[in-house]
């Protein structure tokens, strides 16, 4: 079920859409009559859907391995050495 406020409405009487959220409805907050933002009841139980787990996994993944950016690869100790 969804409905539908202005954004002044939801600003005055933001705890009683919560509760609505919380039961499971869905608000969508218009400024001028054109759709800005969603409200939607949060997945207690993770939050994540299948596919921004596995978006995650693939991005954590690239950061391991790096970017090839064509330059010479410095390790963390070269990088603090001191000329003596």
């Amino acid at each position: 079920m969804q409905e539908i406020v202005s954004i002044r409405d939801a600003n005055q009487h933001l705890s009683r859409y919560l509760d609505r959220v919380e039961q499971g409805t869905e608000i969508l907050i218009t400024r001028r009559g054109q759709p800005i933002a969603r409200l939607l009841r949060v997945d207690p139980q993770g939050g994540l859907s299948d596919a921004q787990r596995a978006a995650r996994e693939r991005l954590r993944a690239r950061m391991e391995t790096g970017y090839a950016l064509g330059g010479v690869r410095l390790e963390r100790e070269a990088l603090h050495e001191r000329g003596e």
